[in-house]
């Protein structure tokens, strides 16, 4: 099924903004797939680190990710990430793959292999998806049939981060898993400003509720 022949929502944006729990909620009252594009930067992360090569070793790194076997659920309601057969659900979200991460989304060659399986997973949707994540509106489905930039203060980012991982993080962490991993990323994607035919949504004074509402009302009126 080709990407033009069903419904593709695309929602781009900094860490924080709420990509995640709003592309969840629309593909719920879709009933459309969810894909997390930042989970399997995540689950490569896991492959390397699992196969004991150092984030410095960027041959090793490429090589790693490309052969790396990655499952990822595309059901709202369900979390589940399988990497070279292990259940990694859990561990793709512990401090240390946050603080790695960045070693995958900085390397062009690992960023073409994500793509590609993405690509992938979108176009055999049924009967549609909303997929999220770095890059998301203009490398990996610039074609969708709605693409969105969904942005909000750094302040309430990293507040709602903190909300989402422990209240107990401290500063330095925060401020490492929102802004440093934005800053990083920065320097291969645009994620900060809307490109051409991508709607720009700032949330930072909206509930979650009211943000899926807003997308949902985007997503009915599009031309």
């Amino acid at each position: 099924m080709d990407i033009n022949d069903k419904l593709v929502i695309a929602i781009d944006g900094p860490s924080g903004s709420g990509k995640s729990t709003t592309s969840k909620g629309v593909a719920r009252v879709l009933g459309l797939r969810y894909l997390d594009t930042g989970a399997m930067y995540r689950a490569a992360t896991c492959a390397f680190l699992d196969a004991g090569i150092a984030p410095d070793d960027t041959q090793q790194v490429i090589a790693a990710v490309a052969s790396a076997q990655i499952e990822i659920s595309t059901d709202p309601d369900i979390e589940k990430v399988i990497v070279n057969g292990k259940d990694v659900t859990a561990a793709i979200r512990e401090p240390e793959i946050s603080a790695k991460v960045s070693t995958i989304s900085t390397i062009p060659q690992c960023r073409e292999v994500l793509v590609a399986q993405q690509r992938k997973i979108i176009t055999e949707a049924v009967p549609g998806i909303v997929a999220e994540g770095r890059d998301i509106t203009t490398v990996v489905a610039p074609d969708a049939t709605v693409r969105l930039l969904l942005t909000a203060d750094p302040d309430i980012r990293m507040a709602r981060r903190k909300r989402d991982l422990d209240s107990n993080i401290d500063a330095a962490a925060l401020a490492d898993q929102v802004l440093r991993r934005d800053r990083d990323d920065s320097k291969l994607v645009n994620f900060t400003d809307a490109a051409a035919g991508v709607i720009e949504l700032d949330c930072s004074d909206l509930s979650l509720a009211e943000t899926i509402e807003a997308v949902l009302s985007l997503v009915t009126h599009r031309p």
